[in-house]
């Protein structure tokens, strides 16, 4: 595929089809990785994306335990005053 550098304010980009933006769900931001003889451009995706619905199914089925002691119960937190 070929695109043509067009002008963007001081700037330089290239434009992408609606048609590429859907297919790799590109929305808002991308990935610029620069290697020895090209540039990769990838869709940044939302890692976190859904965690507050899993966390919330979890406390649902009570699997939201701690992994880990409160590593301050033992202590007395006026101590910190």
């Amino acid at each position: 595929m070929e695109a043509k550098v067009i002008q963007i304010g001081n700037s330089k980009g290239i434009r992408l089809s609606k048609t590429i933006l859907k297919q790799y769900e590109i929305h808002e931001k991308v990935e610029i990785i620069l290697e020895k003889d090209h540039i990769v451009i990838r869709p940044i995706d939302k890692p976190r994306a859904g965690w507050a619905e899993q966390f919330a199914q979890m406390a649902k089925d009570g699997e939201d335990e701690l992994l880990m002691p409160d590593v301050f119960s033992e202590e007395e937190i006026e101590e910190w005053s």
